[in-house]
């Protein structure tokens, strides 16, 4: 089962044991993928729910649909923990990026942020750009949860969400390079693990004192991701993996 291919669907989709496929679907299951009717492969709805299915024509419709069969898969490859990631956006597509590399990693909820040094107001377009890699990479990787991407905020309101005060739970951290703070890694090993990690990285040119100064009021811990600067595509990539590999290494 381990090889079978997977597709993420809207549960909406559901319905009496089938999936009504979108046309989008249907041409990357028989055009790209090569599937034929009967063939099986795995259903998963983005919240953590998978099934077994295979193709199956609805003559009467003209569509494609496809029957959920015989009982639900239970797969447990999650991070034990919910794992939220802020990341100023980065000038160009880059951002395109972070969604596909922090999916892969296991992050639930991505909030793209912008700051003072945020060269790049997208588009409203964008937003489903973004949703569409996600589920993508949340296929190839394997996953049982296509994060959650809110819509672009000012950096203000990022901040607002997760006040200290309503939200004991939360470990928060700001990344932030060119100074003496403690590393992340040892924060990660040090600290009881919480229900929710935040992890918040910045634009080209890294946070302002005045950005870091308000998140550490807000509850924020500034920590380092190491001695080198990294890009704004990076930094993500790194503070998501050691939350990872130090999860899956303590087995919550």
């Amino acid at each position: 089962m381990a090889d079978l291919q997977r597709l993420a669907i809207a549960p909406h989709q559901i319905e009496r044991q089938k999936v009504h496929l979108n046309p989008e679907q249907q041409h990357y299951l028989s055009r790209v993928l090569r599937l034929g009717e009967g063939d099986q492969f795995i259903v998963m709805d983005g919240q953590g729910n998978s099934w077994l299915a295979k193709l199956e024509a609805e003559t009467s419709k003209k569509s494609t649909v496809i029957a959920i069969l015989e009982k639900e898969i239970f797969i447990q490859n999650e991070l034990p923990i919910e794992l939220i990631l802020i990341s100023a956006l980065p000038k160009g597509n880059n951002f395109d990026e972070i969604v596909r590399q922090s999916t892969e990693l296991g992050v639930t909820h991505i909030l793209p942020v912008i700051s003072s040094r945020t060269l790049l107001r997208p588009s409203p377009q964008k937003l489903q750009r973004w949703q569409k890699i996600a589920r993508e990479a949340a296929e190839q990787s394997e996953r049982q949860v296509v994060p959650i991407i809110r819509e672009t905020m000012e950096y203000s309101a990022a901040l607002s969400l997760f006040d200290g005060q309503t939200l004991p739970n939360y470990h928060k951290y700001i990344c932030v390079a060119r100074n003496n703070y403690s590393s992340l890694l040892e924060n990660l090993l040090d600290n009881q693990l919480p229900e929710s990690i935040v992890i918040m990285t910045g634009p080209e040119g890294g946070w302002t004192n005045v950005e870091i100064e308000a998140a550490i009021a807000t509850g924020f811990q500034a920590v380092s991701l190491g001695k080198r600067i990294l890009r704004a595509v990076t930094a993500p990539l790194v503070a998501l993996s050691l939350v990872a590999a130090v999860l899956e290494k303590r087995k919550v």
